[in-house]
Parts: structure tokens; C-alpha cells; sequence
């Protein structure tokens, strides 16, 4: 019997092979994109046979499918851990929900790209629907909250604005969290997300109610 399909048996015998094979996924996207690696280097990567990985997922896209909805989750709790440390007035934990979206972007590149780049439809998969919709979730949270203070007939629709934060976000982030050094600009990410943020909520009349 061959060497890696020994490895792949004993990877197996002992539950390691799917997390090995979503751990060597997360390394192969970050280094050459989600359309830059076969399921068969995967699992060269994950040290198993080629025949292995077929065991848990159907081919590439449902293990690139996989990392992205456990990004879902991991970007939810950090989304959520964000707001709930955020001190003070509602505002400040919206800012906070914005950092901790720059900051997942840095610190998981992998299921990012998974998540946002590699085409997957997130409407077309349960699981990816509803890992994604608890992010959204946190979002929607925190812009009920800026608006709780408004009569329900002046209060924006809280999925609108949520979503127009998540896009602004995401533009910061591909243009300037995870671009080249071409893509530099004269401010930090953080700065750009907090200033167009600012200059969102103001537009709504919502800026000069909060510190």
C-alpha cells in the first residue's frame, strides 16, 4: 500500500481527515485563490490520498463551500464579541462591528476569500444562508440600536442600512485592507470606514444625537 494512502487511512481512523483537509483548503486559497488548487493537491497538502477527500465532501467547491460557512461563524462571533465590549453609546459599538470587520478580513484571509471571492452562491446552500445571515444579524442589531431612539415612522429600514455598511466595508477591505502597495491610501482603513460610516449616518440624521 502506497505511503500517503497509509496516511490517509490512519488520518481517517482517527477524525483528523476532514479538518485536515479544510485546514490544507484554508492554506492552498490564501496562497493561490480559490480556483488556483485541485482537490487532489488538497489532499496531497493534507498528507491523504487522492480518493480521501471524497469521503466527506463531493469535490472542490463543497470543500471551498466549507471554510467559507465556518468563516460565516467565526465572522459572526467576532462581529458580536465587538459589540458587546464596545463602550458607551450605541455609535461607538457600530464602529466597533466596522474594526472587527477590517479585522477579520486580516486575520482570516483565507475564509474571507472563501466567503466573499470564490463564487459560491450563499442563497444557493442552507448552511452558507444561514452562517452568513447570523453576521448580517449583528449588523441589523446594531443599527436597530442607533435607531432606537427615532419614532418608528422616522426610522430607516434597518436591513438597508446594514447592508450599505456591509458594502461599504467590503469595498474598504478589497480596495485597501487586502490590496497591493498600489492600493495604498493617504489614511487607514479604519479611518476610511469610520469617516464614510460618519458621513452615512449624518445624511440619515442620525450622527448628531450620539458623542
Amino acid at each position: 500500500m502506497a505511503d500517503d494512502e497509509k496516511t490517509g487511512r490512519r488520518g481517517y481512523h482517527h477524525g483528523n481527515l476532514r479538518e485536515a483537509l479544510v485546514d490544507a483548503a484554508i492554506a492552498l486559497i490564501e496562497e493561490r485563490g480559490p480556483q488556483g488548487f485541485t482537490i487532489a493537491e488538497a489532499a496531497r497538502a493534507a498528507g491523504v490520498s487522492p480518493a480521501a477527500p471524497y469521503r466527506h465532501f463531493k469535490g472542490r467547491e463543497e470543500l471551498i463551500a466549507e471554510v467559507a460557512r465556518r468563516g460565516f461563524l467565526i465572522f459572526a462571533e467576532q462581529l458580536e464579541a465587538a459589540r458587546a465590549r464596545a463602550p458607551g453609546s450605541p455609535l461607538r459599538a457600530f464602529e466597533a462591528v466596522g474594526r472587527a470587520y477590517l479585522d477579520f478580513a486580516r486575520t482570516h484571509p483565507g475564509h474571507y476569500i472563501a466567503m466573499f471571492e470564490s463564487g459560491l452562491s450563499i442563497a444557493g446552500s442552507a448552511d452558507l444562508n444561514d452562517a452568513a445571515g447570523r453576521a448580517i444579524g449583528v449588523l441589523n442589531r446594531s443599527a436597530e440600536q442607533l435607531f432606537a431612539h427615532l419614532p418608528p415612522e422616522k426610522r430607516p429600514p434597518t436591513s438597508m442600512v446594514s447592508h450599505h455598511i456591509w458594502a461599504l466595508s467590503h469595498g474598504v477591505v478589497e480596495l485597501f485592507t487586502r490590496g497591493g502597495p498600489g492600493r495604498r491610501a493617504p489614511f487607514s482603513p479604519e479611518e476610511l470606514l469610520e469617516s464614510g460610516s460618519a458621513i452615512y449616518l449624518r445624511g440619515l440624521g442620525l450622527l448628531p444625537d450620539f458623542d
